[in-house]
């Protein structure tokens, strides 16, 4: 009997939106050509006045900033939220990067008219951590550990 082939998985991290691709990640399938994973962790503040917004918005996500997620090559995209201190909250995001080009794929998303509109509904609800990168609204993570 003939064993089942293997995948095999390297991954790299790098963490997200308007940051650029610092390692690929490659997933190597027999006879497949390999695809690219990037993987990243964010963190930005979240105002305590915003949270019911924020989860209010989210669990109703406009279709059309799902795709345009999707049209830029992010999968399993994930936020979680916890208050870290009394009155202190922050969100933590995840998600897989699979393009070629994430400073184009960034671009591309910003230009959209649907994002831009939520943005303008969420960037208020959000507040920078103090130790942001210049330029950056969330703030990139270093992966200390992975396990597949």
């Amino acid at each position: 009997m003939k064993p089942k082939p293997l995948v095999h998985a390297v991954l790299i991290v790098v963490p997200l939106a308007l940051a650029f691709a610092a390692g690929a990640l490659v997933l190597k399938r027999p006879g497949a050509a390999p695809e690219r994973v990037e993987r990243y962790g964010m963190v930005i503040g979240v105002k305590p006045e915003k949270i019911a917004y924020y989860r209010q918005l989210h669990a109703a996500a406009w279709p059309g900033v799902l795709a345009r997620i999707k049209d830029c090559h992010i999968r399993n995209y994930s936020i979680y939220f916890r208050e870290v201190a009394q009155g202190q909250f922050l969100l933590f995001s995840y998600f897989e990067y699979t393009g070629n080009d994430l400073a184009a794929d960034m671009a591309r998303m910003a230009a959209d008219i649907e994002t831009q509109r939520w943005w303008k509904e969420t960037d208020p609800c959000q507040s920078p951590i103090p130790t942001r990168l210049d330029k950056e609204f969330w703030s990139r993570m270093d992966e200390v550990f992975h396990a597949d």
